[in-house]
Formats: C-alpha cells, structure tokens, sequence
C-alpha cells in the first residue's frame, strides 16, 4: 500500500473529478472521503446554485472559506469546491495537514463534462464565461497545487493511480 499524506486535498475546475476521483481515491488509499460542495449545501440548507442567485457569488465563496476553516480531519481525501483556491486561508489551512492535486483538465474536456454551467452553483462573475473563469482559476490552482495530475482523456481510475504512484515514489 502506498505511503499517502494525512489528508489529499484535491483542486480543479468545476467538471475536473474532484467529487469523483475522490470517492475511488480515497477507497484505494483507505482513507475517509469529505465534499467540501456537500457540507457548504448541508449547512445552509440548500443548493449552491440558491445560495448564487439569492445572495450573490460572493456569499458563495465566504461560505466555502468558513467551511474550509472549520474543516479539521485526517486521513481525507477532501474534494474541495472549484473556487477554494481564492481563499489563501482556507487554502494555506488545507496545505498545513495535507498534499493538494490539482486535477488539470483542459477546457474543451470541462465542456464536454459540465452540461449546464449556468445552473451549476459557481462562484464566479455573473456575466463570465466558462473560459474567463477557467483563465482566471488556473493561475490559482497551479499556485497552489502541490502535484498536478492531467485529467484530460484519462479515466478516473487512470488519474487514482497517478496520484497513488506520486505518493509511492516518496
């Protein structure tokens, strides 16, 4: 079995398989899964989506911070939401007890992924669109990460192995 870090933080565009290779990822390291889009939905009460259009991105992303911050586990794989890397609390929490993948996928692979962007729940500008958004959040994601794992015309399986290996090699 492969040595793994306390928590696997995992980042990336909506679409990317954050959700979904944490899920297998963390059956294959033994370790516990949490959904960070989950616990943001539990403890309001609602969609992401409802939270965006009733009290604007913004209250989104402050709600995904305090979330992140109360957030204190080991042994996780932590699929976190997309805009988690806006917050450098939250993110610098994250990285103290954890190594963070980003899930590279590249942009026409997120298209063919996200089937209805505009009722999806992001945190971004109103009026921006999938490739602004994907522009603005690489430059954060690459900031962050710790590994990069290209997502990109690979199965979810395939992607598991790879942060597996990264992690057998240390």
């Amino acid at each position: 079995m492969p040595r793994t870090p306390s928590n696997i933080v995992l980042i990336g565009m909506p679409g990317s398989g954050k959700s979904t290779v944490g899920v297998i990822l963390a059956k294959l390291a033994s370790l516990d899964f949490v959904d960070t889009d989950i616990l943001i939905q539990s403890a309001a009460q609602r969609p992401l989506q409802e939270i965006v259009d009733e009290e604007g991105y913004m209250a989104l992303r402050k709600m995904e911070e305090e979330i992140l911050l109360k957030l204190h586990c080991n042994r996780h794989v932590i699929a976190t939401g997309g805009s988690a890397v806006y917050s450098p609390l939250a993110m610098n929490h994250l990285k103290a007890n954890g190594i963070v993948v980003f899930l590279d996928v590249d942009l026409a692979t997120l298209k063919s992924r996200i089937r209805d962007y505009k009722s999806r729940g992001l945190a971004k500008h109103p009026d921006q669109t999938l490739e602004g958004l994907f522009e603005e959040r690489l430059i954060l994601y690459r900031r962050y990460a710790d590994l990069t794992v290209n997502g990109s015309g690979t199965t979810q399986e395939e992607v598991c192995a790879a942060i597996l290996k990264e992690f057998q090699a240390k």
